[in-house]
């Protein structure tokens, strides 16, 4: 293993110095209170001990948390900033899956304080253009689907679903807002008719610099939903719903110094790695993530080496791994943040085919405790599928919890929206191991490689992720999401990530007990 710094070939000279410095500044600045991980309670005494009261690894499902004395008054009160240098201001990160991290995920998400991560089988060229686009969205507005009155139905219905507010927005040559069309408006009309003949010109209009507070009153006042923004011109600058302008006035977007909208990507550990590496930091990426299905290898040891010595003044990532010896690895390597996680999400099949990977929560537990003391943070990677999943990975001591097939089937997500034979809407996902996967990943490679590789596959190549009709939106789950993260901060009497990290106290249950905190209908919302 290279450890002290040491990248290998690729390093600079003086990068290992540059790195050893870089790591006691870090483990220098973190307080010392912050450096004991959350507790366990104790079965039969309560008492709070440092281990776990039973001889094996836990799940989310394994894991409750405990109420203690709290001074924290307002769930709003609570800072949910991470402490890891990524810049957001809500605890998600969306993972890097070609099915998912797209640009109107990403443009939505760092509205609300996330991250989202571009996957790294994206040709570099596009994905420098999605960090240009999102880069110029503005922090307030949703991007506008912009049709013209000659463009006909068809069109508008191949469009609409793109966007969670389902309107687009008609406008004339010099790009001003003369009609607006939703769903309602399309129904039952042939496809060929052009939208000036069935668009709604009867337009509330709100200025593009107006205050969320006011455009939420403007249109509850109106009883409208949406409106396209206007510059002083009257040029269309995005639209607005009333609950976006309400959102707007809850969440603060996650933004770079210059107050543009963060967005990260991911590399592998295969070819020119430092020189793509390069490119998308030249782009103006705000965290990039070294991405491999086995972090622990020589081959990630030296990728993160060759990359640390391109100096990037931005978070590095690198994973996923499951033990503190892999943090520690990683760490030495030039890794600010590891992620932790293998075999826990959805779409993969690691542990039924390999029997690799280890349960999550003691996982992201284990190799937060490690990277704590080097100054360091993990990210949680896998297995959330509930709100208090996601609480119980910060509680373990991630500084992020990544989201992948939860956020599938959203209208943000990148694929095509599709009805199933009872009328329910869907969008296929994919694991990033799975067959399909492989295939784009290896596009360009030969027919005989391809097959080769195509016989290795650990993942699943399709599945219908159904929209709920509740929360069609990533917005309606993120409200879900930071509304139990805030309550579950409230209950441990933390008033930040970093005060929940280590104020939480969590007990462990059976199976039993599990079920008995489920509501009685299968749903829990």
């Amino acid at each position: 293993m290279l450890r002290d710094g040491a990248h290998g070939e690729a390093a600079a000279p003086g990068a290992d110095e540059r790195h050893r410095a870089r790591k006691r500044e870090a483990a220098c600045a973190v307080p010392r209170e912050n450096v004991r991980p959350m507790r366990f309670l104790e079965p039969g005494t309560g008492r709070h001990v440092e281990s776990a009261p039973v001889p094996y690894d836990l799940t989310y499902d394994d894991v409750f948390m405990v109420p203690s004395r709290s001074a924290v008054g307002s769930r709003q009160g609570v800072d949910l900033s991470s402490p890891d240098g990524t810049g957001t201001t809500i605890p998600l990160v969306v993972a890097n899956m070609t099915a998912i991290a797209g640009r109107r995920m990403a443009e939505t998400v760092a509205r609300r304080g996330g991250l989202v991560v571009i996957p790294q089988d994206i040709p570099i060229e596009v994905v420098t253009e999605v960090i240009s686009w999102v880069k110029t969205r503005h922090l307030v507005l949703d991007t506008p689907i912009v049709l013209t009155p000659a463009q006909t139905v068809g069109d508008a219905l191949s469009l609409l679903p793109k966007r969670a507010h389902g309107a687009g927005v008609v406008v004339d040559g010099a790009h001003r807002p003369v009609g607006i069309v939703t769903d309602h408006d399309l129904t039952g009309v042939d496809r060929f008719t052009q939208l000036s003949e069935v668009m709604s010109k009867d337009l509330l209009l709100i200025a593009a610099d107006v205050d969320p507070r006011e455009a939420f009153n403007t249109l509850d006042n109106a009883n409208r939903k949406l409106a396209p923004a206007v510059d002083a011109d009257g040029r269309l600058v995005g639209i607005l719903t009333r609950k976006g302008a309400l959102r707007a006035t809850l969440y603060t977007p996650a933004t770079d110094a210059g107050g543009k909208l963060r967005i990260a990507a991911a590399v592998g550990i295969n070819g020119d790695v430092p020189g793509k590496a390069a490119q998308l930091l030249a782009a103006g990426v705000d965290t990039l993530v070294v991405d491999t299905a086995h972090g622990h290898q020589e081959s990630m040891i030296a990728t993160v080496g060759a990359v640390r010595a391109l100096d990037p003044k931005v978070p590095l990532v690198a994973g996923n791994v499951v033990s503190a010896e892999g943090v520690r690895d990683l760490i030495e390597a030039g890794a600010d943040i590891i992620k932790v996680g293998v075999g826990p999400g959805a779409m993969c099949t690691t542990r039924m085919m390999t029997g690799v990977g280890r349960p999550q929560f003691s996982a992201v537990r284990e190799c937060a405790a490690e990277a704590r003391k080097s100054g360091r943070h993990v990210w949680a990677d896998g297995g959330v599928r509930h709100p208090r999943d996601v609480a119980m990975a910060l509680a373990a001591g991630a500084s992020n919890v990544m989201i992948g097939s939860w956020f599938a089937g959203t209208y943000e997500s990148p694929g095509d929206l599709q009805q199933a034979a009872d009328g329910r809407l869907y969008k296929e996902s994919f694991g990033m191991a799975s067959a399909r996967a492989v295939r784009n990943r290896t596009s360009e490679e030969s027919a005989y490689d391809r097959a080769r590789k195509g016989l290795f596959e650990e993942g699943i190549s399709t599945s219908r992720m159904f929209l709920d009709p509740s929360r069609p939106g990533v917005e309606d789950l993120i409200d879900s999401i930071i509304a139990g993260v805030r309550s579950s901060c409230t209950y441990a009497g933390a008033s930040s990530l970093e005060e929940f990290a280590h104020k939480a106290v969590v007990g462990v249950q059976s199976a039993a007990g599990y079920a008995e905190g489920q509501p009685l209908h299968a749903s829990w919302s």
